[in-house]
């Protein structure tokens, strides 16, 4: 729905599960979420790290707001039914955002879907993975992929299995207690889909959830510098300074120090640089970066070679980041192969519906100063063409932004997650919000662990720097949780008539 930038999100949620495109599932945006299934090759796990990896499908409607298209394309899901408390338990929908949904990550979802006997289902986004409507993402067949065509197809996904299920357990219009989840993008889906459709969900988490579009997305360049510290900060803008005054010498002996000679569009290799600084701190990882820099300036020691190092060994080695995908002639190509696609499918909704662009602020940033809104416009405009725009003020008009007029969903975002600035981070009543504070606690470590990347069964806790701060949370999301389902049940949930039929389950 990521460095948690725009790209970052996405090469982390292509590889595993892939975001926020660079920088996001969650998450991915370019750095998908870990909760969607983040890294490479050195993060990638066996079937342990999934719940389930069997694929199943539905009929998905391509335009819902159109009644005249009757045009549909298969829809990828997936479902877990192990601990199922049959037919009366809860069902646990997590959404999976912007990256190929390859089965159901083995996370604290897991742990919760036990505790309260509740299946989890999981369908794949719209476009991304095998849930593609079209064969080739030209600009004009992206014209389907928004969040609000999303929220509909979780909607008709949601009246659909309900109806699967009870079909399998022979009942007649009964209807579950559902609760949604999500994490980064797909955390902000959870919120907006219990705010658009408060009557089919108990609740929703937002986990990481990026409630909030946002056009100059400064606050993610300055909340990298204050997880970074003093130390690591300085020497984070000192290798800025360096590459920048290189490049602007006309050098290019820098891009291939970092592997990365084929972006002849100094931007596009900026931005590579500035992504695999700041996952270190979206996915919990921030001594990887920050050991070496500190020790390197102290000793006198390359900072440039040092902080190429990294990028080489960690970012696209362990982490499995893209080097291709950050140019923007890459991201041109509108056949991509399906775990490559989700880098040009991100960057058209950051391009047409909620920016985030990470552009460096004008003081003390840690990116270079050439990342900014004309870079972001120029990009969108070179891969998508003249008319994709990104009008934030009206998606935030939409689902109000930080201002979200919804009730029972939960927000929680870790203290050093450079995406919660776009999250609700006030708390209330009806929405509640935590803060899980720790020096590794970044994207979706509610349901991730720490660190967040790669993944922990279960989502374990016990590398947190302060695991008691992420169970406190935890605590307190699944008392939300008892209590709104409880509510749910109170108010007849599997004793009513459900809203109707619309597929003959019984003939699937």
């Amino acid at each position: 729905m990521g460095s948690g930038s725009t790209r970052a999100a996405t090469a982390a949620a292509a590889l595993l599960l892939l975001m926020l495109a660079r920088g996001g599932e969650s998450v991915s945006f370019w750095l998908p979420p870990p909760s969607a299934g983040v890294g490479g090759e050195g993060f990638l796990g066996g079937a342990s790290r999934y719940l389930t990896l069997d694929e199943r499908w539905m009929n998905q409607t391509l335009d819902h707001f159109n009644p005249t298209d009757h045009r549909q394309f298969k829809q990828r899901y997936y479902e877990f039914l192990d601990y199922y408390r049959a037919p009366n338990g809860p069902i646990f929908l997590k959404i999976c955002g912007e990256a190929s949904c390859n089965g159901i990550s083995n996370d604290y979802l897991a742990v919760m879907a036990k505790k309260f006997g509740a299946a989890i289902v999981s369908p794949e986004h719209r476009y991304y993975g095998k849930s593609s409507p079209f064969d080739s993402l030209t600009t004009e067949n992206l014209q389907f992929l928004s969040s609000k065509q999303a929220l509909f197809d979780l909607a008709v996904f949601r009246q659909y299995y309900q109806e699967t299920l009870n079909a399998k357990y022979n009942r007649s219009g009964a209807d579950s207690s559902w609760f949604v989840f999500g994490g980064s993008y797909a955390g902000a889906l959870s919120a907006w889909f219990r705010l658009k459709f408060p009557h089919l969900t108990c609740g929703s988490l937002a986990s990481s959830g990026v409630v909030l579009a946002v056009y100059n997305f400064t606050d993610f360049d300055k909340q990298i510098g204050d997880s970074a510290g003093p130390e690591c900060k300085e020497a984070l803008q000192e290798v800025t300074r360096l590459v920048d005054g290189q490049l602007q010498c006309g050098s290019n002996s820098v891009k291939q120090l970092f592997g990365a000679p084929k972006l002849e569009n100094d931007g596009d290799f900026l931005y590579l640089l500035a992504d695999a600084a700041a996952i270190a701190f979206q996915y919990g990882n921030p001594d990887a970066l920050c050991s070496p820099l500190i020790e390197a300036k102290k000793n006198g020691t390359d900072l440039v070679e040092t902080f190429a190092s990294y990028v080489k060994d960690y970012y696209i080695g362990k982490f499995g980041a893209s080097v291709a995908s950050y140019d923007q002639q890459y991201l041109k190509n509108t056949t991509p192969a399906i775990a490559e696609s989700a880098y040009r499918l991100w960057w058209y909704q950051v391009c047409s519906e909620v920016a985030y662009f990470q552009v460096a602020p004008k003081n003390d940033s840690v990116r270079s100063p050439k990342i900014d809104t004309r870079y972001h416009l120029d990009l969108c405009r070179n891969v998508f063409g003249e008319g994709v725009y990104p009008d934030v003020f009206m998606t935030n008009l939409y689902y109000g932004g930080t201002r979200i007029a919804g009730s029972k969903i939960v927000f929680a975002n870790g203290s050093q997650d450079p995406w919660r600035h776009a999250s609700k981070q006030k708390s209330s009543e009806e929405l509640p919000s935590y803060l899980i504070e720790c020096k590794n606690c970044g994207h979706c470590s509610d349901l991730s662990g720490c660190p967040q990347a790669p993944s922990n069964i279960e989502g374990d806790s016990s590398k947190c720097s302060s695991p008691e701060a992420l169970n406190k949370v935890r605590k307190q999301i699944v008392d939300h949780i008892d209590l709104w389902l409880s509510e749910c049940q109170e108010q007849g949930h599997d004793k009513e008539p459900s809203l109707g039929s619309r597929w003959n389950i019984a003939t699937i």
